[in-house]
């Protein structure tokens, strides 16, 4: 690994090309729906099913924008020198001027706007502070999420960046209610909370340091990735997961071509029997399982604004990294075969997506992914009753037509049956056992609708519906085993009917209103109305189901403080996101 580390310094070093790479958290909303608004109106050319970007590529994005500003509008115009402002150092300068702000030749701080900023010929800097407060409440009381912390980046010389943020977090209700865990089927990020009787607390650290040079980088970090385009969820990698650590490569020798790569350590919270701390020689605290994950993502693009990625990737838990899940480009699953198949022992977790994104109407985007986890031709078989384990997303996006500052958004999701699980616990598409696909998980569908309206700058409006349905919940079992050297069972689950009759369903109406006062400092009003339910199945329990009353599958499901028909108001203020 020094070896490597040594040898990328010095291809950069001897290039002696400008780049940097310091990735823009996919939770700043609304700079990503920018920049798609602007790709969508065919003003610029934007692979959007990898996430995160990096500040580099959305400053130079906007600078493209910036240069073509007969096409954009008045609010347009206005978002684009605004974001500009906030993308200062990665254009080698200072932030413009705000109000109650001190500044010479190198430096600015700002008071109202709360940041530092230091730009000389070798270093750049910015310190931000990270502060917020949302409320929620509904007819069951309140929830309180605060965090306190601070963000700090940094570009040294011209292939250099490093960067952090330290987030201490807090949520308190009446009860003890969380809105995030595991079982939990609801879009809120996920983390790994130390509970107590008034609700839990988390920290979130993030960070990294890269080596970029024009058209590549490589990056050691702990950060969310998503891959996979989507509007409300993707269904390869959502980045709802806990960040977690990776060694992270990223490839765009030419326009037509972009491959991304990553292999993390992802945490299995899955003990290990034979790894453990023995405290005063009678108390055993048990480690968890390792465990890994390798993944590729190689993007074409045919003709302009027609994007076509795909990608595989394998988890694995073994006692130390595999050399051979280094390989930016390879097929893991072929790999796994060879690395294990020798042993008649089971092989890793293998998985494949494909995404297909297309700009090539103006105002339109189209877009489709789809996330094999486990597929066979013999089920495609009209008289074969099983299937795949498959989830499938499409989608659209209608932006600033036939009304300008309007946007109307329509996306479908689909998962089967064993989707993202594994008979083997440590296998499982999922990190701090969060999954790293789709919210809803497997045997569920949802229709998401929105509409946005960008009134003036800086403020996003949105009415959005969705219409979530959860089936039956299986275990991932074995039909007993055959282990004669050349094929294990069949898993019995899959030929159960996907979805059938839901044992579980939530239908969400939601206004919201975001208006970014100056950079990096929100104000948030939302009002929801959602109706969550379980639903009994009489039906006599089928192999591998998990059998539940209604009442176990809502609250198995649902937050106590969404559990049946709610109103509920969100009210909030923050320095960073």
């Amino acid at each position: 690994m020094k070896q490597l580390i040594l040898m990328l310094c010095c291809i950069g070093i001897s290039l002696q090309l400008t780049a940097q790479e310091i990735p823009q958290h996919i939770s700043y909303n609304r700079i990503y729906d920018f920049l798609d608004e602007l790709a969508n109106d065919g003003v610029i050319e934007l692979n959007s099913s990898v996430k995160p970007y990096s500040r580099k590529l959305i400053s130079d994005k906007l600078l493209e924008a910036q240069r073509q500003r007969w096409l954009l509008n008045k609010r347009q115009m206005q978002e684009t020198d605004f974001f500009l402002n906030e993308y200062a150092l990665e254009e080698e300068r200072l932030p413009q001027a705000f109000p109650r702000s001190w500044s010479n030749d190198y430096i600015r701080v700002g008071l109202l706007q709360p940041a530092f900023h230091y730009n000389d010929r070798l270093f750049r800097a910015r310190i931000t502070p990270l502060l917020g407060m949302h409320i929620h409440h509904n007819s069951k009381g309140n929830i309180t999420k605060r965090w306190l912390g601070g963000e700090f980046q940094a570009m040294i010389g011209k292939n250099i960046s490093i960067w952090g943020s330290l987030r201490d977090n807090s949520m308190t209700s009446l009860g003890g209610n969380l809105l995030s865990r595991p079982q939990y089927l609801n879009d809120q990020p996920g983390y790994q909370y130390k509970e107590a009787s008034y609700g839990g607390d988390y920290s979130d650290s993030r960070g990294g340091i890269s080596l970029a040079w024009e058209g590549a980088s490589i990056a050691l970090m702990k950060d969310n990735i998503s891959w996979g385009d989507n509007y409300h969820g993707s269904n390869i990698l959502s980045g709802r997961a806990p960040s977690f650590p990776m060694l992270k490569l990223s490839l765009k020798p030419v326009e037509w071509f972009e491959l991304n790569y990553f292999h993390g350590w992802l945490v299995s919270n899955v003990a290990d029997s034979s790894y453990y701390y023995l405290e005063n020689e009678k108390t055993v605290h048990y480690r968890p399982m390792n465990k890994f994950m390798a993944a590729n993502m190689l993007s074409f693009t045919p003709l302009k604004k027609l994007n076509i990625s795909i990608g595989n990737a394998i988890i694995y838990a073994e006692r130390n990294v595999q050399a051979a899940y280094f390989l930016p480009i390879a097929f893991y699953k072929s790999l796994d075969h060879t690395l294990t198949k020798g042993l008649r022992t089971e092989n890793q977790n293998s998985t494949m997506f494909l995404n297909i994104s297309s700009r090539n109407i103006k105002h339109l985007h189209l877009f489709a992914s789809v996330f094999i986890d486990e597929f066979n031709t013999k089920r495609l078989k009209a008289e074969n009753k099983e299937a795949n384990f498959i989830s499938a997303k499409l989608g659209g996006r209608l932006s600033n037509f036939p009304l300008s500052n309007l946007s109307l958004t329509a996306e479908f999701t689909h998962s089967n049956i064993g989707n993202y699980k594994h008979s083997i616990p440590s296998l499982t598409w999922a990190s701090n056992s969060y999954n790293l696909g789709h919210y809803l998980g497997d045997n569920s569908q949802e229709i998401y609708l929105a509409l946005h309206y960008k009134p003036i700058r800086g403020l996003d409006v949105s009415l959005s519906f969705s219409d979530a349905k959860h089936g039956k919940e299986y275990e991932y079992i074995r039909r007993g085993t055959d282990w004669n050297g050349i094929t294990g069972s069949i898993r019995s689950i899959i030929s159960q009917e996907s979805i059938g009759k839901p044992i579980w369903t939530n239908r969400i109406l939601s206004f919201k209103a975001v208006y970014e006062v100056f950079n990096n400092a929100y104000a948030i009003l939302s009002v929801e109305h959602n109706n969550a339910q379980g639903h009994e199945n009489s039906d006599a329990p089928s192999f591998g189901e998990r059998k539940m009353t209604a009442e176990q599958a809502l609250k198995r499901f649902t937050p106590a403080f969404w559990q049946g028909e709610n109103t509920s108001i969100t009210a909030g203020f923050s320095f960073g996101f």
